[in-house]
């Protein structure tokens, strides 16, 4: 695997030079910061990230304001409320994105909000300690303990919301497996962590946050 000083000069050499590839990356919030915000928040940024699956980006932005009026703003207890009944009923409004299962999980993942933050005080204090060299881990607790947040959703989501993280985009597994680091997609927990790790060591090396790794790491493929 090569060092990351070496990964970083190809990502110039692709990009025009090093103050390009800086201009590009992105910027992982502070722990304070995601403390700070609301759990409504990231309920409707959550819900935003599953809406957003399969669909086009814009579309589903176009209509979030509806959502959030018919979701009171996202309040976690409002939601986590929600009867069958007013599912159904939601369903029936043409100003939202009327999927029955995406609809549900709204629920639900208000029910995981909740009681993220009756367990740690809010949900933004959660991400924000989790430990970054273990972020797939939080990936994975987000997966299991939310709806519809599988695959790359948990991670897309941390990336929505500001806490650092990784993404294992096309073009950053294929650096991964031209690197050694994985024989292919990374669809297990056993790989998922083969690339936490090799992100780990570029980390120690750059001193850069995982999300601007990632970027940086995606800028050595044509």
């Amino acid at each position: 695997m090569r060092h990351f000083d070496e990964l970083f000069d190809t990502a110039a050499l692709h990009k025009g030079g090093h103050t390009e590839v800086e201009a590009l990356l992105p910027q992982a919030q502070s722990a304070q910061w995601l403390s700070a915000q609301p759990d409504a928040w990231y309920l409707s940024m959550m819900s935003l990230r599953i809406f957003r699956a399969g669909l086009k980006h814009a579309m589903v932005d176009a209509r979030w304001p509806a959502f959030e009026a018919a979701f009171n703003g996202f309040d976690p207890f409002f939601c986590a409320m929600q009867s069958d009944e007013d599912i159904e009923r939601h369903c029936g409004n043409r100003a939202l994105i009327r999927h029955l299962g995406k609809l549900k999980s709204i629920r639900e993942n208000a029910q995981f909000v909740r009681a993220v933050a009756e367990e740690h005080g809010s949900f933004g204090a959660w991400i924000a300690q989790w430990p970054v060299q273990d972020t797939v881990e939080l990936w994975f607790e987000i997966g299991r303990r939310g709806r519809q947040l599988g695959g790359s959703s948990a991670a897309q989501f941390l990336r929505m919301v500001g806490r650092d993280t990784f993404l294992l985009t096309q073009d950053v597994t294929q650096v991964l497996i031209a690197e050694g680091v994985l024989a292919k997609a990374a669809t297990s927990k056993r790989d998922q962590r083969a690339a936490q790790q090799a992100f780990n060591a570029w980390r120690e090396q750059s001193g850069r946050s995982l999300c601007e790794i990632s970027r940086i790491v995606s800028m050595n493929t044509f």
